[in-house]
C-alpha cells in the first residue's frame, strides 16, 4: 500500500482566503458581454440592474488575480469545507489500470453538490445590499436547492424557475427546495410574459435552462428589491467555484502529486472552470503543463458541435449577449436527457480557452454515462450524480488507455455531487428502457440559424 491515503483532508486553517480569477492570467481575454439593445459592452451600472452590485463588479473584473472571500462566506464554507480529495484505489483495481485516479468530491453538503459554493456567495452579496430576495433558475435541481439553502440561512426570499421536465421527473428535489422556504415554479410557466410566449411558440415545451433564465430575469427586473442570481456560465460563478480547484491543488501539493489529466463535466462551465482554473493559471504562466478535458452530453454538445459566436444567454433574448460556444439560445435539449448539463452555451472563459487550444472537449452518450456511474458506484461506494458521471466516463476511458499503453498517468476529475435524487433515471437504466438521443445536424442548424449576426 502506498503512503498516499484514500482521502486527503485539509484542515480548517487551510481553507482558501481568496478566489482565483483566471482571466487575470489569460493572454486572450474573454469577449465582453454586450447590451442586447445597443450591442455595446455592458457597463457595471447596466449589470447592476440585474445582478447585485458587487457581483456586477466581479463579472467585469479581468485584472485582479485574487479576490478576497468575505469572512461571512468563509465561515459558512467551514460547515462543509475543505472538501476531501479521494484516491480511487478500488476503481483502479477494478479497471486493472496503472493510472492513479483522484476525484474531488463536492457532494458532502445538504444540497448535494458543488453549487453551494457560489450560492452562499451570491446570497451574501444580496443580503449585504439590503435586498428582499432573489430569483433564479435550475435545471437538474442542484442549483435551486443550493440557492434555497443559502437564502434560508440568510433569511432571503427565493423564487426558483425549474426546467419543467426536471420539475416533473424529480419531485423530491422540488420538495427539498420548498422545504428550505423557496418557491419552485415549472418553466416555461404562464406567470411571466416570456413564459407565455415560449409556451405559445413551443406547445407542450418541456423547458430548457435558457427558458428558465428568461423567466427569472423578467421577474427580478419587475419585482422591487430583487435581483437575479445564476448557477453557472457567468464569470462571477466560475470565480466562486475556484474554491474547488484551489483545495484540490493544495491537497495534491501536500503529497507532491501532479495530475497529468484533469477532467470535468461541462454544462455551463462553472464546475469545470472551478476545478481547472488554478492549474490552468500555471499553464498560462508557463509554470506547468496539464491536459484538460471538458465532457458534455451528446444530447447538448455546445463545445463539440456548436459555433463560437455572440449569442443570447437566454431563450427569451432579454439577457446580455455573450461570445461563447453555443447551439443557439432556442435550442431545446430532449426531455430524454437525464440530469443537468442542459444549457445551450458555454462559459465565455472556457470558450476562449477552448478556442485557444488550451483545453479539449468530448461528448458522451447517456447510456455510456450511466454504465460508468454504475461501475464507479460498485467500486467506490458513492452514487454519483448523472452530471458528475460524464467526467467519470472519460476518467475511466483515460485509465483504460493507460492499461493498454502501460503509462501510469495521474488523473484528476471532479465528482460534483450525489445522485440520490436521480433514481428515476437510474431506474430507466437498470430496466433497460433508457435510450440515447443525439440531435441531428439539421436540428442544431435550425437553432444556430437564429443566432444574431454580430
Amino acid at each position: 500500500m502506498t503512503d498516499i491515503p484514500y482521502k486527503i483532508y485539509l484542515s480548517e486553517s487551510d481553507l482558501p482566503k481568496y478566489w482565483y480569477n483566471v482571466r487575470a492570467d489569460m493572454k486572450n481575454k474573454p469577449a465582453p458581454l454586450l447590451n442586447p439593445q445597443t450591442h455595446k459592452p455592458c457597463t457595471e451600472e447596466e449589470l447592476s440592474k440585474i445582478f447585485c452590485s458587487e457581483l456586477a463588479k466581479q463579472e467585469l473584473n479581468e485584472t485582479d488575480r485574487f479576490i478576497e472571500i468575505p469572512t461571512e462566506v468563509r465561515d459558512f464554507y467551514k460547515m462543509y469545507r475543505p472538501a476531501p480529495l479521494t484516491r480511487a484505489y478500488c476503481l483502479e483495481k477494478k479497471l486493472g489500470t496503472p493510472a492513479k485516479i483522484y476525484y474531488k468530491f463536492e457532494g458532502n453538503n445538504t444540497s448535494g453538490s458543488h453549487k453551494l459554493n457560489s450560492a452562499i456567495a451570491q446570497a451574501y452579496y444580496a443580503k449585504k445590499q439590503g435586498l428582499k430576495g432573489v430569483t433564479t433558475e435550475t435545471g437538474a435541481g442542484q442549483w435551486g436547492t443550493a440557492m434555497a439553502m443559502a437564502c434560508a440561512y440568510l433569511d432571503l426570499d427565493c423564487i426558483v424557475y425549474q426546467v419543467r421536465c426536471s420539475y416533473e421527473q424529480k419531485p423530491h428535489r422540488r420538495e427539498v427546495i420548498r422545504t428550505y422556504g423557496a418557491r419552485a415554479i415549472p418553466s416555461p410557466s404562464m406567470e411571466t410574459e416570456v413564459g407565455r410566449k415560449i409556451n405559445a411558440e413551443f406547445p407542450g415545451c418541456t423547458g430548457s435552462l435558457g427558458c428558465a433564465i428568461s423567466e427569472a430575469v423578467e421577474t427580478a427586473t419587475k419585482k422591487p428589491g430583487y435581483r437575479y442570481v445564476l448557477g453557472s456560465v457567468l464569470s462571477q460563478v466560475l470565480l466562486h467555484q475556484t474554491i474547488i480547484g484551489l483545495e484540490a491543488k493544495a491537497a495534491m501539493d501536500k503529497y507532491g502529486i501532479k495530475p497529468d489529466v484533469i477532467i470535468g463535466c461541462a454544462g455551463g462551465g462553472s464546475n469545470l472552470g472551478g476545478l481547472i482554473s488554478p492549474f490552468m493559471g500555471e499553464k498560462l504562466r508557463g509554470e506547468a503543463d496539464y491536459e484538460f478535458i471538458a465532457v458534455e452530453p451528446a444530447s447538448c454538445p455546445s463545445l463539440t458541435r456548436g459555433i463560437y459566436a455572440y449569442d443570447y444567454c437566454d431563450t427569451g433574448c432579454v439577457c446580455p449577449l455573450q461570445k461563447m460556444y453555443t447551439l443557439g439560445s432556442s435550442f431545446m435539449p430532449s426531455a430524454n436527457h437525464s440530469g443537468g448539463l442542459r444549457y445551450h452555451g458555454m462559459s465565455s472563459i472556457l470558450s476562449q480557452l477552448y478556442d485557444d487550444g488550451l483545453m479539449q472537449a468530448r461528448s458522451v452518450s447517456q447510456t455510456d454515462v450511466f454504465a460508468a456511474a454504475e461501475l464507479f458506484c460498485r467500486a467506490e461506494g458513492t452514487l454519483p450524480a448523472p452530471e458528475s458521471s460524464h467526467a467519470i466516463k472519460v476518467a475511466i476511458d483515460e485509465a483504460l488507455k493507460c492499461k493498454e499503453t502501460g503509462e501510469a498517468k495521474t488523473i484528476l476529475f471532479g465528482l460534483t455531487g450525489t445522485g440520490y435524487f436521480d433514481m428515476k433515471a437510474y431506474a430507466a437504466f437498470n430496466d433497460g428502457t433508457m435510450s440515447d438521443y443525439i440531435p441531428t445536424d439539421e436540428e442544431i442548424q435550425k437553432s444556430i440559424a437564429k443566432i444574431p449576426q454580430i
